[in-house]
């Protein structure tokens, strides 16, 4: 039904594609804001504010200004040549595209289904079995927008069964993932298994997450250090692909950035987020997430390099709650400063403030993944030095802030390495991810002759 679809969709105007979207966006903004706002705050535990800079803001600008890009991207056209005119047709992808969302931001699900289909193709649309509730209702909304059906078909299912079904389809066109390494190096491994019985080679997009640092030098102004390693490494309990998970931070501004991040630790509230306003974070998603975190806490708890500066306990009784823990490393290798834990989980290691620049390699070569980073510094030139030997280091890069936080048509996101295809969902180059151009020359002058001048 999907694949029958497309042709049609697929010649619809990018203007008429671009108004379903444009609706879209105006009811998240309003009618249906509240609804979706309490599907993701009960569904995958938000609280109000992580729930609404995501679910509301996030969704709405990735429809804005993506159909805004399409609308656009129908301006590029190539150059007229003399006699003829030339014009570049943006189509969709001879299939279906397949996109298979996460748990932990609504506003993804609804980028990785709405952007392919905004740009003229079919999506199967597999959302996160976590993230289902608040998932159905953006599907839903598109529906109600005038999205026809079997354009974008909402897909529950178990995921190797969804990834062995695409992957063995003819008709697979694209892949628009977000979600584990493992799990995106096997539907790569698929699609090159079943090369042979594709029409076109199948466009294959991921994010993958990241082992995300905060780099600290001595000229840093320690409030900010604190405050927005705080937020990075605990909102939405460092369940986000860009938490901070790793510090660096040199030795003479140490007993002040610890005395500030145990003191703002102290405070930290753990809760029900739909019950309690000033909880700061609830319980991870389930029970595998949970017994994953656990693994990292007993590992901190008996490695002779790690030291459990706060937190470190977890209670799955009622719900699967992590306290925000802190650790200390003696060992900037140890295996916690390179993995993704994907949890309330920071390791600090703390170096001699003249190291800077070999701590600068080592942030570099320490990890595979290669998503956010952040350099604290009012140092410029230190701030110019970060900036070179962190270069491949990080696909979205702060300077002076949390390595968290990245706004559509802003800060467009994504990372190499382990990271992922560093696509920039957000950026108006994304959309042309999804389409396969064609170019039609049309000649006005009618070619008389079939010799070349010099031919006599």
């Amino acid at each position: 039904a999907s694949v029958a679809a497309r042709r049609e969709w697929d010649l619809t105007p990018v203007q008429d594609r671009a108004q379903i979207f444009f609706k879209a966006a105006d009811m998240i903004s309003g009618p249906r804001r509240a609804e979706i706002l309490a599907k993701t705050m009960i569904g995958q535990g938000k609280t109000v504010v992580q729930a609404e800079i995501d679910a509301a803001p996030e969704l709405i600008d990735f429809f804005r200004f993506n159909t805004k890009h399409a609308v656009d991207l129908e301006k590029q056209q190539p150059l007229p040549g003399e006699g003829s005119t030339n014009t570049m047709l943006y189509r969709g992808l001879e299939g279906f595209v397949a996109a298979i969302s996460p748990f932990n931001f609504t506003a993804i699900g609804g980028n990785l289904a709405g952007t392919p289909a905004l740009m003229g193709n079919v999506v199967l649309w597999k959302p996160s079995d976590t993230a289902m509730s608040a998932s159905y209702v953006v599907y839903k909304v598109l529906r109600e927008a005038g999205l026809p059906p079997n354009i974008i078909q909402f897909v529950p299912a178990d995921g190797p069964i969804f990834g062995d079904a695409i992957t063995a389809s003819e008709h697979l066109a694209g892949i628009n993932f977000t979600g584990s390494v493992p799990t995106f190096k096997r539907l790569w491994k698929q699609v090159a298994h079943n090369l042979d019985r594709y029409r076109n080679f199948p466009r294959v997009a991921g994010e993958c997450g990241g082992k995300n640092f905060h780099f600290v030098h001595k000229s840093a102004d320690v409030q900010s250090v604190v405050m927005g390693t705080i937020r990075s490494a605990f909102e939405y309990g460092g369940q986000k692909c860009s938490a901070c998970s790793r510090m660096y931070v040199p030795d003479s501004l140490w007993p002040q950035i610890k005395q500030g991040l145990l003191a703002v630790h102290q405070q930290i509230k753990l809760g029900n987020p739909v019950e309690d306003f000033s909880t700061f974070f609830s319980a991870v998603i389930d029970d595998k997430s949970f017994a994953r975190i656990k693994k990292w806490l007993d590992h901190a708890k008996t490695s002779k390099n790690l030291t459990v500066l706060a937190g470190g306990n977890c209670d799955n009784k009622q719900g699967y709650f992590v306290e925000p823990t802190i650790i200390e490393t003696k060992d900037p290798q140890d295996i916690i400063m390179k993995e993704e834990i994907f949890g309330p989980v920071l390791t600090v290691y703390v170096y001699p403030e003249n190291d800077y620049k070999e701590v600068l390699q080592l942030i570099d070569n320490t990890s595979p993944y290669s998503l956010t980073g952040a350099v604290f510094a009012q140092d410029k030139n230190v701030i110019d030095e970060a900036a070179r030997a962190l270069r491949n280091a990080a696909g979205n890069y702060y300077v002076n802030d949390k390595s968290t936080g990245s706004i559509v048509g802003q800060q467009p996101f994504g990372g190499a390495r382990a990271s992922g295809t560093n696509d920039k969902p957000g950026g108006q180059h994304y959309v042309l991810r999804w389409t396969s151009p064609q170019v039609v020359k049309e000649t006005n002058v009618p070619l008389t002759d079939w010799k070349y001048p010099y031919m006599g």
